[in-house]
């Protein structure tokens, strides 16, 4: 898959990485290897939409650009009801 062979290019801004610490309640010191990880796991689902890339893994959701691989967001899955 393209998003899997360019990993390395995975990115995000600072106000990105504040605001996926913040949605997913992390205490790491890199989010986008946080992500990177996240992405690369053998359970992880992909599915495109337009210009971006959802990831589905471990009960979040991954927001990517996929033209330049820049992580938008991250969110936990809301549970249904």
């Amino acid at each position: 898959m393209e998003l899997l062979n360019n990993l390395a290019k995975l990115h995000t801004t600072e106000l990105g990485a504040i605001r996926i610490k913040r949605n997913l309640s992390l205490d790491c010191t890199d989010t986008v290897e946080w992500c990177r990880e996240q992405i690369n796991a053998p359970e992880a689902v992909t599915e495109r939409k337009g210009k971006n890339r959802y990831i589905t893994v471990n009960d979040c959701i991954i927001t990517v650009n996929a033209y330049s691989y820049t992580i938008i967001t991250a969110h936990k899955l809301r549970k249904e009801r």
